[in-house]
């Protein structure tokens, strides 16, 4: 049997922090879907339709304030992939998937009833020796979280709070945050992976007058790219991999061949010889991107996760995790009359057609973004040590993760207090990297650095190997996901602000999320 370090070494895994199999699923890649035998470029990239209110309700914090309610039901779906393929049945929101884009602004909170309109069998694969996807509980089930949102615990989208086809749930957004662009998705504790990969996922932007004022790109020059991949069978519907237990279908990760964008496989659009404004997210579930535009055309990253950088920042090629995003322009005037393709790597994901002419857009971008600072280290009251673990069975093969060797069920151990600000120290100890996010918070990245993971695990002791390496300046700005590489320590700073109550932090590799790499934490009254 051929170790998994090994398999790793003979797979040539090169670039530092990109995630890769761990070993071979089962799954007979002869009967899949070879995208490459299809025609790119056929199909028009979509826009996700703009959510509309169905009416106001009372607020939450104030009955006599009124705020806009949405109803959001998730259904069964059939959604046309690509024009020479039949329809792939789906889950999603309202008629499509990904779902409807929520629009809102800064401090205008709104509702959302997310209704289970779901069958009662599940047609992706549960693995019932996962912990939260035992075969006593119903198999489909949801809960949906607001990723990046600081919203109250009861409307966070906790795992175990889920609810059963027939059944919904009303959350409180109250948007108390800068501008940034979010996205919503399930959130059900041992099938989280399975829920997404059939579709339960969409984008969710916040705006404000700092946002206005920059005068960017807007309207249809402002275009969300929502990529994720997954495998397709060859009469087009979805096909989720499993191991070789039949009782124990799990397998570690998922790398599908075939690379969607906004619900396309090989999309293209249109585009005027001008600047366009980018919001892209990998809504993947495993696949780490390295994203690129032509021939490493430069483009201006001017956001992160949680809103603006301080500055725009030059860049030909971005890395991407599961749950990360990031705001860019590109400016198509040189380009006139040429096709150009976002690329990652050996993958071409979509085409961009220059027109020829176009409305022009000769205004620069504004030399500062943002008052963004950093955090003084002197504002941290506690520094946690966190590790990220990984179980291996005899042959090498994986058996889950952990979050500080501590499984779910266990007590609560980090209990940050409300208003005060914190540095956590991300101890990578597994051979993969891991973005790990945390709920409600917003934070910032102080720095990498590598260090012996064979004295760690034996003395428990850190001896650094290298000098700590502060983040990328596409890094800079403030953050919700993190990569943590390989051996090595990442260090983050996190205010804890808004809300106390129950909340969890985890991998955002979906399948490590749902085998035990997601951990409760309470943020407490001082």
């Amino acid at each position: 049997m051929i170790t998994r370090r090994r398999f790793l070494e003979r797979a040539g895994i090169l670039a530092a922090g990109m995630s890769v199999n761990k070993l071979p699923s089962t799954q007979d890649t002869s009967t899949t879907l070879d995208p490459d035998k299809l025609t790119p470029w056929v199909d028009l990239l979509p826009i996700p339709q703009i959510a509309r209110p169905d009416g106001m309700r009372p607020s939450p914090e104030d009955p006599s304030t009124k705020i806009p309610y949405y109803r959001m039901a998730m259904r069964p779906v059939e959604c046309k992939v690509h024009r020479d393929l039949p329809a792939t049945h789906m889950w999603g929101f309202g008629s499509s998937s990904p779902g409807p884009t929520f629009e809102t602004r800064s401090n205008h909170g709104l509702l959302v009833e997310w209704v289970n309109e779901l069958p009662r069998r599940h047609f992706l694969p549960i693995d019932h020796t996962l912990h939260g996807a035992e075969a006593s509980l119903p198999e489909v089930r949801s809960v949906i979280h607001l990723h990046g949102g600081k919203t109250p615990p009861s409307s966070d989208g906790y795992p175990e709070h889920w609810y059963v086809p027939g059944k919904s749930s009303t959350f409180h957004y109250p948007n108390r945050q800068s501008a940034a662009m979010l996205f919503y998705h399930d959130h059900t504790m041992g099938i989280n992976r399975l829920n997404i990969y059939a579709g339960l996922q969409g984008l969710y932007f916040i705006r404000d007058e700092a946002e206005d004022a920059l005068k960017l790109p807007q309207g249809k020059y402002e275009i969300p790219l929502l990529v994720y991949d997954r495998f397709l069978l060859p009469n087009g519907q979805l096909e989720y991999p499993v191991s070789s237990k039949p009782d124990a279908p799990w397998v570690p990760e998922v790398f599908g061949n075939a690379i969607l964008v906004n619900g396309k496989l090989f999309p293209f659009l249109d585009v005027e010889p001008r600047k366009y404004r980018f919001r892209l997210m990998n809504g993947s579930n495993g696949r780490f991107y390295r994203f690129s535009l032509g021939k490493l055309f430069p483009f201006q990253q001017i956001g992160t996760e949680q809103g603006f950088l301080a500055e725009p920042v030059t860049s030909q090629r971005v890395v991407m995790a599961p749950g990360e995003r990031i705001d860019f322009v590109f400016d198509f005037a040189a380009r006139a009359g040429e096709s150009i393709l976002l690329r990652s790597d050996a993958f071409d994901i979509m085409q961009f057609r220059v027109a020829a002419k176009g409305a022009p857009n000769t205004r620069s971008l504004p030399p500062t973004l943002s008052s963004y600072t950093k955090i003084p280290e002197s504002r941290a009251v506690k520094t946690r040590r966190l590790t990220l673990d990984e179980r291996m069975d005899p042959v090498q093969q994986s058996m889950g993760m952990l979050l500080n060797d501590t499984p779910w069920h266990m007590p609560v151990t980090e209990k940050p207090v409300l208003n005060t600000t914190e540095i956590w120290e991300l101890v990578n100890l597994t051979e993969d990297a891991h973005p790990i996010h945390i709920h409600l918070v917003k934070f910032q990245i102080l720095d990498r650095r590598p260090f012996d993971t064979y004295q760690f695990q034996d003395k428990g002791t850190v001896r650094f190997t290298a000098p700590a390496i502060p983040p990328s300046p596409t890094e800079s700005g403030w953050k919700d996901t993190v990569r943590a590489e390989p051996g090595v320590m990442t260090r983050i700073i996190i205010p804890f602000e808004g809300y106390t109550g129950r909340y969890v932090w985890h991998c955002h590799i979906l399948e490590h999320e749902d085998n035990e790499m997601m951990r409760p934490y309470e943020v407490v009254a001082g």
